[in-house]
Formats: C-alpha cells, structure tokens, sequence
C-alpha cells in the first residue's frame, strides 16, 4: 500500500438521525453507546435473539447522529434490518457517501481501531484514492482479527465465539439488548468453546468459513482444545489462559 493509498472501497456508512438514536441502538446492539463519541467509535454487531452475529460494524458518533461503518455488501441489509426495529420511532436510517480510510500508522484526525491498537487508525472523508482494501484484509488477518458476514457468517456464530470481549464489542452494564442471555450466560460462566482464528491455508472444510489463497490464510470457527496451527496473537492467548 503507498501512502496515497487510504480508502477501504468495500466499506459503506449509513446515518442514523431522529428521537433518541443512542437510546434506540442502545437496546439492539450489545456495544454501549455512553462510549461512542468523536474520538472513540467502538466496535458492535447486531444480533440474533440466540446471541448470533448477524451483521458487525464500527459505530461513529456524528453530532448527536450516528454513523454506522459497514460492508458495502451488507449496507442495504443493515438498514432494513435496523428499519424492522424501529417501529414508530421517528428515526431517519439513510446511506452516507463519505467513505471510510484507514493506514496503518498515525494520521492528522485518524483515531485508533477501537479493537486493537496495532490495527491502525481509521477515520472518514471523501470517497475516493486508491482502494486499501486488500492491504487492511492482509493486516487484519496477520493480527488474527475476523470481521464481515464471510469470516463471521451471519446467523452461524455466537458474538462471543467472534471474540467479542477480547476486542472490545461488548459490555455487560449497559443493560438489555438483542442477544444478551446466551451472552451473558457465556461470559459469566467462563464457557467460550469455540473461536474464530485465522490459520494458514489447506483444504477447506466443515469449520472454514472464508480463504484467502493470495494470503495464504484461512478464517475458520475452531474449538479452544483444537486450535492445531491457527494463528493466537497475544490477545487471544490471554483470553484462554484465562479460561484455563
């Protein structure tokens, strides 16, 4: 990636405006949105009733607005789905063309991915440059971090199993939202079973959900006592040392 090289082309964002956003996506997403402000946007998902990631996305505060930074591929999806809780709310949900960028090292108004500090600074501006999609991909998956309905797989994993608490996309004292029993069951049983990683590339099976063959890497939902050859950054490593 050169340095002119910023822009996530396969990022998208929807603004949320109306009566109460915060309030609104506060009893849906399991992030608590107390901490998003303009120089912290946090990392969520929408959930199942089961505790299933449907959709993940960060979170930008806009005014009293929010921004919702997205796949390009799951924009449309988002909105609707988002638009089946609103209800009677009087709460706008509507595409934004700015687009998102990202580097990897500090940038003039670019703040830290709230997952993990060696992921890089993001910020938002124009649409436009050069895409650094496949430079992020390779990043992202170098510090073992999955993300998008591919690596995810919508309505298959359970937001903890997406590594949820280790990377900062959940609280257990904000209160209510969809998913939360099988969540909070979860976490305060210590009884996180299986895991997301990212481990080198072979033969797709049962457990793979995405490959990547220029990487030479592999996403796949794994078992903590099965983890074989998959890749466990330091973040994750605490995590099950600590469910030992």
């Amino acid at each position: 990636m050169d340095d002119t090289s910023t822009w996530l082309d396969d990022r998208a964002l929807l603004r949320l405006s109306g009566d109460d956003v915060r309030g609104f996506l506060q009893g849906l997403l399991p992030q608590d949105l107390a901490s998003v402000t303009p120089q912290t946007p946090q990392w969520a998902g929408l959930l199942t009733p089961q505790g299933k990631a449907l959709f993940d996305f960060l979170l930008w505060a806009d005014g009293d607005a929010i921004l919702i930074d997205c796949e390009a591929s799951a924009r449309d999806a988002v909105a609707r789905r988002l638009t089946m809780y609103r209800l009677r709310r009087t709460i706008t949900i509507e595409p934004v063309e700015t687009g998102v960028h990202w580097s990897p090292s500090p940038r003039p108004g670019a703040v830290p991915d709230p997952r993990l500090a060696d992921l890089g600074h993001r910020w938002l501006g124009d649409a436009a440059g050069g895409s650094a999609a496949g430079a992020w991909r390779a990043h992202r998956l170098s510090l073992g971090v999955a993300e998008g309905m591919d690596e995810l797989g919508s309505d298959k994993t359970l937001w903890l199993e997406c590594n949820a608490q280790e990377l900062r996309g959940v609280s257990y004292t904000k209160g209510c939202y969809i998913g939360q029993e099988n969540t909070a069951r979860m976490h305060y049983r210590a009884k996180v079973n299986r895991r997301l990683v990212v481990a080198p590339l072979a033969a797709p099976g049962d457990r793979t959900r995405a490959i990547y063959p220029e990487l030479g890497k592999m996403v796949e939902l794994r078992r903590v006592e099965a983890l074989g050859d998959a890749l466990v950054p330091e973040w994750l490593a605490a995590a099950l040392a600590a469910e030992a």
